[in-house]
């Protein structure tokens, strides 16, 4: 399977994902949208309860993420707020399984990089309001520069909301030691290889670099007291954690898979007719550019769909 590092273009991709002139030029091409309407559950949040209800009907759970990423406006970081707590009143009328319905949390949207404690509090205030509806929440990981920060807060908050989840991101050269401390009781950790353009001192660089630090970090989390998320398409990721869970005395009801909307469609049906819990992270919002260029950096084959799209527009 082409992983995020066999994509020569990845670097430039990733860079592009952070730069507002390409954003404003990418965001206004028609032939996008066809390509983000594969990976984004649209803009509003009536288009992204449509997508949840779908994904439920099947079988499957969700994990719904308001895009947006490095806020540095007050005012902006309380919209998202906003935003996740309407998400949450809707699902409140919601009948689902136990646990299905989760949000995503990105701090930096929440104003990390403007003031922790505004984040904190931010973060707080969505962790209330959905723990009164039933509904779970993690918090994403994002570049290395902010994971001391993401992990104390949710050190933090986990004082009041013991099931607060969170993310872990196996190319970092730290992620095998985290794991190993907060595989602790009724934890919650979603284990991804890591979608961020980081530097060699920091994190694995080569594809089975990664591979195989994902599988010791696994191990770790299997064989710990938490709750596994299992965020991959890999066949050999997913082939291992059902060995992983085995040799632990794992039940399904003990871990769970994770795949992105729109990739891997058939998989997805494929795990739950095995009777396994697989949540779908599911992001909407007008915020999209930046998950849509790393979805791209990801595999050749999402970047040679999307430049087939411009030729047959031209």
């Amino acid at each position: 399977m082409t992983t995020l590092l066999n994509n020569p273009l990845r670097p430039a991709l990733l860079a592009a994902a952070r730069s507002p002139k390409l954003q404003a030029t990418v965001t206004r091409m028609r032939a996008t949208r066809a390509l983000v309407d594969r990976f984004v559950a649209g803009e509003s949040e009536p288009a992204a309860v449509t997508a949840v209800d779908a994904l439920l009907d099947s079988g499957r759970f969700v994990s719904v993420d308001y895009l947006g990423e490095d806020t540095t406006d007050r005012d902006r970081a309380r919209a998202t707020v906003e935003s996740y707590l309407s998400l949450i009143e809707r699902f409140s009328s919601r009948r689902s399984n136990a646990n299905a319905l989760e949000v995503s949390l990105k701090l930096s949207a929440l104003g990390q990089g403007i003031d922790r404690t505004l984040a904190l509090e931010n973060a707080r205030t969505i962790c209330t309001a959905a723990a009164a509806a039933g509904v779970w929440v993690t918090v994403d990981a994002e570049d290395h520069t902010t994971t001391d920060s993401t992990l104390s807060i949710v050190r933090e908050l986990r004082v009041d909301f013991p099931d607060l989840g969170t993310v872990l991101q196996a190319y970092l050269r730290r992620t095998e030691a985290d794991c190993a401390e907060l595989s602790g009781p009724r934890s919650r950790i979603r284990l991804c290889k890591g979608a961020y353009n980081e530097p060699s001192s920091v994190a694995f660089q080569g594809a089975r670099e990664v591979s195989d630090s994902y599988l010791r970090c696994l191990k770790i989390l299997m064989d710990g007291r938490g709750y596994p998320m299992v965020a991959s398409h890999d066949p050999e990721m997913i082939e291992a954690a059902e060995t992983f869970a085995s040799d632990a005395g794992r039940s399904s009801e003990d871990f769970e898979f994770q795949m992105l909307y729109g990739i891997r469609d058939q998989e997805q049906r494929r795990l739950v007719d095995a009777d396994r819990h697989v949540r779908v992270y599911v992001p909407y919002g007008e915020q999209w550019y930046g998950y849509f260029m790393r979805r791209l950096a990801e595999r050749p084959a999402n970047l040679m769909f999307f430049a087939r799209s411009l030729i047959s527009r031209k």
